[in-house]
């Protein structure tokens, strides 16, 4: 009786084996390819998961969530999602809208303290809640990490709003893809809900939706679940925080983020409560900004067409993170892949699983192109002149542009810096050099400045009265918007009348670490200054 027992349940067990593994067949080849990533790439663990028709097919961990523990991933591990939180403090901004708490379109400010947003240019009050939601507010790409075996500690978000919160570009002029609008949402999150971010979204969208492994940041109780991030040379990072945490800081497993997919595909799960409408939900998904007429950002997804599919999705990366969540609403499928570090190989990944459904899906990724030589148009060469604000101080900038496509900066009484990486893209001529900005935030390691120059309005020849030809304002008396920051950019511009309003350009820098003693992942993007820099009416150098 007893061996008749046991047979039966090695039957039973054997069947279930075969039905577990039947339908999942088709993604041997995924498996073997994840396998041979994580062996090539030396990645500690990937979880993945694939959602259809309501319900998910594929849910799979492989390697260690925390070698040094060795405990395995499987498909309820938690990951930190880095910029894959976007789309999730959207989903929480959004039933705040759906209740009259907020209006996508009244400005950020409205729902913001004593600690405003302010413009350097462009106007302060047409930046919505929309136009942040979308990327295009014109606020910076900022990001900041404070990691816990460290001194330095997250400021307030006010304290953040007063130091980095101004626009460098005119809301709605361009799409400007930034980590701060999404922590100026979270905290105007805080401030309508009258509770915590992190107590908002597990009240209101982990909860209704069944999302037990998902958090902002890593929830009480779910410590042994969570996943050690990696840097790049496979030292585990210590745990380390955000000053925009509804752009980066939250948690989930494969299988929740699955779940969090499916609400978004308009399932109707029955263990699922329906926290937005289905109109709400196409509104998130549909694009009101971007370069082409499919291809652009909705309100936390990035929206896209790609091998004549349409995408609503997300990636995330940042140090010890690559994340991929892919939905394809005209076939109800959700694809995603999590890794615990930085290596980039979650597209690709996430790229197979959908081939796997979608027959004209492409795999290749292209090659990226080499850039050609720089070669400034004749409006760029000469020599440039503004200022640059910092919460702290101000410090005057030249940028001289040879024909040659040779760029020289100082900063301030540095010794000059050529500027590496020119290259001109949209409209915004970009480089990287090496410059001291002077602040405590941006010392705390080493960093690069990036620049990124748009010009405002054109410059055209005139003729001095030396008789020799030069580029210079064509009227003298024209009259712009330049900052002049003195404190540290916390007052709104003044206004002035000057012969560069017509050519001018504005000037955003961006500084990046090489963080953690050269591992390698950026450990920050601090924005310094958004003043006009203004063409001198003097020739450079040959």
């Amino acid at each position: 009786m007893k061996l008749v027992r046991a047979l039966l349940a090695l039957a039973l067990l054997a069947s279930s084996a075969a039905a577990a593994s039947g339908p999942t067949d088709r993604f041997d080849a995924v498996r073997d390819y994840i396998r041979g990533q994580m062996t090539e790439k030396s990645l500690p663990s990937v979880a993945v998961a694939v959602a259809k028709d309501r319900d998910i097919l594929w849910e799979e961990g492989f390697g260690w969530a925390d070698r040094e523990k060795r405990i395995a991933a499987t498909e309820h591990t938690l990951y930190s999602l880095a910029s894959i939180s976007k789309p999730i403090t959207a989903t929480g901004l959004m039933v705040l809208v759906q209740r009259g708490a907020l209006d996508l379109d009244k400005p950020a400010n409205d729902y913001l303290g004593a600690a405003q947003l302010r413009a350097r240019i462009g106007d302060a009050s047409a930046a919505t809640l929309r136009s942040i939601a979308n990327h295009s507010s014109g606020l910076p790409l900022h990001y900041q990490f404070f990691y816990a075996d460290e001194p330095w500690r997250r400021p307030s978000m006010d304290d953040t709003i007063l130091r980095y919160g101004f626009l460098a570009s005119r809301p709605g002029e361009r799409s400007n893809y930034s980590n701060l609008g999404y922590g100026v949402l979270d905290y105007i999150i805080e401030r309508v809900a009258n509770q915590s971010y992190a107590e908002f979204m597990r009240r209101e969208v982990f909860q209704p939706l069944g999302l037990t492994r998902m958090s902002v940041d890593i929830g009480p109780g779910l410590e042994p679940y969570a996943a050690q991030r990696y840097g790049s040379d496979g030292t585990a990072l210590p745990f380390y925080t955000f000053d925009h945490p509804g752009a980066s800081a939250i948690y989930s497993s494969a299988h929740d983020l699955a779940r969090f997919a499916l609400f978004h595909l308009k399932a109707h799960r029955p263990d699922q409560k329906a926290i937005l409408t289905d109109a709400s939900i196409d509104a998130m998904h549909r694009h009101t900004i971007g370069d082409g007429i499919e291809d652009g950002y909705g309100i936390g997804f990035g929206v896209y067409r790609r091998h004549g599919y349409r995408v609503v999705g997300h990636s995330g990366g940042m140090a010890g993170v690559d994340t991929r969540m892919l939905l394809f609403p005209d076939e109800d499928l959700a694809v995603v892949v999590l890794i615990n570090t930085a290596d980039r190989a979650a597209g690709d990944i996430a790229s197979r699983i959908a081939a796997v459904f979608l027959p004209n899906w492409e795999t290749a990724s292209p090659e990226p192109e080499k850039p050609a030589p720089f070669v400034p148009p004749p409006s760029l060469v000469g020599v440039w002149k503004g200022t640059l604000s910092t919460y702290m101080k101000e410090m005057p900038v030249e940028l001289t542009i040879r024909a040659s496509g040779e760029a020289i900066a100082r900063f301030g009484d540095q010794i000059p810096s050529l500027v590496d990486k020119l290259t001109i893209e949209d409209g915004s001529l970009t480089g990287e050099l090496r410059a001291v900005i002077g602040t405590p935030d941006t010392e705390r390691y080493r960093y690069t400045v990036q620049l990124d120059l748009r010009q405002q309005g054109a410059c055209t020849a005139s003729r001095p009265r030396s008789g020799k030809s030069s580029r210079a304002c064509a009227t003298p008396s024209a009259t712009g918007s330049i900052c002049s920051g003195s404190d540290g950019g916390v007052n709104p511009p003044k206004r002035v009348s000057s012969c560069a309003a017509r050519c001018r350009y504005t000037h955003q820098e961006r500084r990046r670490a090489i963080s953690r003693c050269g591992i390698g992942e950026p450990c920050y993007s601090l924005t310094a200054i958004a003043n006009s820099i203004r063409k001198s009416c003097r020739s450079p150098p040959s």
